[in-house]
């Protein structure tokens, strides 16, 4: 059995970095796993990448507690050799730091990504996420340092954001983060203050004409008729789902909802690294989230233990969890263990 991974330091630099701005190339439109804290994590990671998954992000992780603290790495940044290509994405708010964190997860990762999309409220008070938008150089020089503090041009710098409310302000924004040596721009097709409201597909357009570095569109991103139809609208290179790959990760693969066997790779994989118990159910009630009539979901919902959950599984759909099955990644062992009920 693989040893447990507790030091970041301890994990083996990647041997071959792969090169994210080569999967974008004329007639593909790269499928990307959104950053989302709590849920884009190694295992879930590993299985959206058995479902046509091309490119996978960390969940954000603060900049300034990653850099000063060893806690922090150990418990924020967890990878593989089979995890990649990856996107480590960081909340920073000023070059040096953006540069340290991007520097110190380069051995590990194929680029780092500066969040400048974050609308919680938290975020933007500390001068994260969305509040970035205010300040274009900010961005700039957050890329040109963490640029030369990389130099491997394999390496992607790219950036996640919303739109202002005016667009000429996106488009501005985009273009100076070009010519300071952004690789690709991710676009969440809404203003920080927007949530439900439809996704402005024009807005994403007018960036992708505007820009010669490959541009990917994030929201409302659920089925591949989706990917299609943004294609189609957008012109854009690549495609990023957040909530549409919780409830279905195998929509990329052009499942229309979660299939049983992607049920039951997300029980060997989450329990064989040793995920916890609230990780491992959340997402199970995802991909339960539109298969399942409310009944039997206010059941499933209200269990307490792995235990329960797969004795659950195993009645009702045949799913089980068997530690010697084989499974075709290499996987090092996280915190924890198949038996453990933590709800940390």
């Amino acid at each position: 059995m693989a040893q447990i991974q507790h030091k970041l330091e301890d994990l083996p630099p990647k041997t071959e970095r792969v090169s994210v701005v080569e999967l974008f190339h004329p007639g593909k439109v790269v499928h990307v796993c959104a950053p989302m804290v709590r849920y884009s994590k190694l295992p879930f990671r590993a299985l959206v990448r058995r479902y046509n998954c091309d490119l996978a992000f960390t969940p954000m992780i603060i900049a300034e507690s990653f850099v000063k603290s060893l806690k922090a790495r150990d418990s924020e940044f967890t990878t593989n050799s089979s995890d990649r290509p990856l996107v480590v994405q960081f909340a920073a708010r000023d070059g040096v730091t953006f540069a340290d964190a991007a520097e110190i997860v380069a051995p590990y990762s194929d680029g780092v990504d500066l969040n400048c999309g974050c609308p919680q409220r938290w975020a933007m008070a500390e001068g994260y996420g969305s509040c970035l938008l205010k300040t274009p150089e900010l961005i700039c020089d957050m890329v040109r340092q963490a640029r030369v503090r990389v130099s491997d041009k394999n390496f992607s710098v790219s950036m996640k954001i919303r739109l202002h409310k005016d667009l000429r302000e996106t488009v501005d924004m985009c273009r100076k983060a070009e010519h300071a040596g952004i690789s690709w721009v991710a676009i969440h097709g809404r203003t920080p203050s927007q949530r439900g409201e439809p996704v402005n597909t024009e807005a994403i357009k007018l960036i992708k004409e505007n820009l010669s570095i490959p541009v990917i569109a994030n929201g409302d991103i659920k089925t591949l008729d989706d990917v299609k139809r943004v294609k189609t609208l957008t012109g854009i290179d690549g495609v990023m789902a957040a909530r549409g790959i919780l409830q279905n990760p195998a929509m990329y693969a052009g499942y229309e909802q979660t299939p049983l066997q992607c049920v039951q790779d997300w029980v060997d994989i989450s329990l064989k690294l040793g995920t916890h118990f609230t990780c491992f159910h959340h997402h199970l009630m995802y991909m339960f989230e539109r298969v399942t009539p409310k009944s039997e979901k206010r059941v499933f919902n209200a269990l307490t233990s792995t235990a329960a959950v797969l004795e659950y599984l195993e009645d009702h759909y045949g799913v089980s969890y068997n530690p010697d099955r084989t499974i075709n990644d290499n996987f090092p062992i996280q915190n924890g263990d198949v038996n453990s009920d933590s709800t940390d």
